[in-house]
């Protein structure tokens, strides 16, 4: 039965009377109080309503706290053990979930309930419910800046085993092997003995590991006809084709191996090099859904955005009104706004976008977007302008070669060409139906760089064409070594920052979960985990007074003390010089009595 109960109402007898004064003002000010009195009542329990009856059947845990529950587990990388047992005991976890009572039935779970609603969660994606409404939650409270905002991506790995391609052949084998003799027995026995034995008996892993570099080639020959001949086999039962082992070693033939017509012959499978094997192939089989990255290897990447702010962290002075300091806490704070994951044969240049429709539905827009040249192609740059009305601000990307470019060039407004980077003005410069085509005499042709010039050589003329792609490119790039440019640019190395107390604080880089589902679900909850991290340190500052309680005198002696420190050096230094000058009778001041 639906189970919640309304946090919002105030309690006629305080329960947590008995905690005395210091400790409940500490759980006040920590992130428990933020939790329990914000983040809490918003979360979206309304959409488990479909998975409970209302009012017959045994009532449910409260799923306000089951909700906090899972956020909790990931927000300080717990095991379910231990987020069992932080529930059970811990006083601040029970503050933070509004649990007052210490009674089995509302301070006690199990770990079956834990994993029963991590898992409905995740499977209707709820997740990014409670991610935006946290989001929310935060944003009005603290009242924070949007308008600027950054993107980078990280690499993570989940719980799988990091394979070789033969160590990969070898597993998959084996878990297809292994099902195939519990499930269709009759087929299993079918089977060449003698492949059988080679990947079932207990050594075989330890005999493929111990195989040489100079071997390697024939041994993945070897495992692939191992797997043309099972897939050959398995594929004619149309049970076994349904078996989720089945559809890996099919995918993994599919992906590395191919078959070898040769003339008059039986078809011979062969393994296929190690370029030709894409990067979305199959990574391990007890995680189908990881990629592989060339830069940084085999896991899943997280996309994240989040907002910052250009003006400095105001210190608090003890003049002013509420009002001034909830605005400077809204400048401090920085929010995660977005996190997708995918895999990590994924490139970043595709990801712009879809992050900014999904702050688009979060009505959460920046007006501008700090990333780096991977997101920042010419057209994910137009889309965001034209569509988003949001400002990419990334470097346009460079070729490799050393050949100069329309960047080089100086162009007026309308992108015509006026001169080339050796200072020669073109003969004559035309509009064109893509962009532009200027003409330089065959002097060009003596020109000590025309080796590196975009130009190609015509009958009456040497002719340089361009579109209004290149143009747009060429104002970025000339663009990027102004000192606006650098200015705003700068900012974007913060993210990095958030990439580092995103594993520090919530260890998402390394994950207890396989499968691209709990992936999700982890790194989601974890990032949720962050922003009431950040959001806690402004919360404390807003509940904890700014003045002393013991009045005025010590932050004055303070300041003297700071002035006089400062200032000791020249003191001294005025003190010699004096004394040097006036007669001895002076006091050490340097003056008469």
């Amino acid at each position: 039965m639906f189970n919640v109960k309304t946090h919002k109402q105030a309690y006629l007898f305080d329960p947590w009377s008995h905690l005395g004064p210091k400790r409940r003002t500490a759980l006040n000010t920590s992130w428990a109080g933020l939790f329990q009195k914000h983040i809490l009542p918003s979360l979206p329990v309304d959409a488990l309503r479909s998975h409970y009856h209302g009012y017959n059947g045994r009532p449910s845990k409260e799923l306000y706290s089951m909700m906090g529950l899972v956020i909790l587990q990931q927000m300080f990388d717990l095991t379910d053990d231990g987020a069992v047992e932080q529930f059970c005991f811990n006083i601040q976890w029970h503050y933070a979930l509004n649990i007052t009572s210490s009674d089995d039935q509302h301070a006690y779970i199990s770990a079956k309930t834990l994993w029963s609603m991590r898992d409905t969660l995740s499977t209707e994606s709820l997740y990014h419910e409670i991610f935006t409404a946290a989001l929310k939650t935060l944003e009005k409270l603290f009242q924070a800046d949007l308008g600027k905002q950054r993107m980078d991506s990280v690499h993570i790995r989940s719980n799988m085993r990091h394979l070789g391609r033969i160590g990969l052949f070898v597993r998959t084998i084996k878990k297809f092997l292994l099902n195939l003799k519990r499930h269709h027995r009759l087929v299993f026995d079918r089977l060449d003995q003698e492949l059988v034995t080679r990947h079932m008996s207990t050594t075989s892993e330890s005999l493929f590991a111990m195989v040489k570099p100079s071997e390697s080639k024939h041994t993945l020959d070897q495992l692939a006809r191992d797997v043309y001949t099972l897939t050959q086999h398995g594929g004619a039962v149309s049970a076994v084709r349904d078996m989720a082992s089945f559809k890996l070693l099919l995918r993994l033939f599919t992906e590395q191996c191919v078959v070898d017509q040769e003339t008059g012959g039986e078809p011979r499978a062969v393994a296929r090099p190690n370029k030709e094997v894409p990067s979305d192939s199959l990574q391990s089989p007890s995680d189908p859904d990881a990629g592989y990255s060339g830069h940084k290897g085999q896991g899943y990447q997280i996309q994240v955005v989040e907002s910052y702010t250009t003006n400095p962290a105001h210190q608090n002075t003890g003049e002013g009104t509420d009002e001034d300091e909830h605005e400077d806490d809204g400048k401090r704070l920085s929010l995660i706004t977005h996190v997708a994951v995918e895999s990590a044969d994924k490139h970043d240049s595709a990801a712009l976008i879809p992050a900014l429709d999904d702050l688009q539905h979060n009505d959460a827009l920046p007006e501008e977007l700090l990333a780096d040249s991977l997101y920042g192609s010419d057209d994910n740059c137009e889309t965001a302008h034209q569509d988003y009305e949001v400002r990419v601000i990334a470097p346009a990307m460079t070729s490799s070669s050393d050949k100069l470019s329309l960047a080089d060039c100086s162009l007026d407004e309308q992108g015509r060409v006026l001169a080339c980077p050796e200072g020669r003005a073109p003969k004559t410069c035309k509009k064109t139906r893509r962009g532009f085509s200027a003409a330089f005499s065959h002097d060009c042709l003596q020109c000590e760089v025309y080796d590196r010039c975009p130009v190609s050589r015509g009958k009456k003329a040497c002719y340089f064409r361009y579109t209004t792609k290149d143009i747009r490119l060429a104002r970025r790039r000339q663009g990027e070594s102004t000192a606006g440019f650098t200015e705003k640019y700068r900012y974007r190395a913060g993210v990095e920052a958030t990439m580092s107390e995103f594993d520090r604080r919530t260890g998402v880089k390394h994950l207890r979960v396989r499968g691209m589902k709990a992936v999700r679900f982890a790194a989601v909850m974890k990032a949720v985990g962050v922003n009431i991290f950040r959001a806690a340190r402004q919360w404390k500052r807003r509940c904890t007074p700014i003045s002393p309680h013991c009045g005025t005198m010590p932050a004055c002696f303070a300041w003297w003390s700071r002035v006089t420190h400062q200032y000791a050096p020249l003191m001294a230094t005025l003190h010699v010089r004096l004394a040097a000058l006036l007669p001895a009778s002076t006091n050490r001041l340097g003056f008469r009595f």
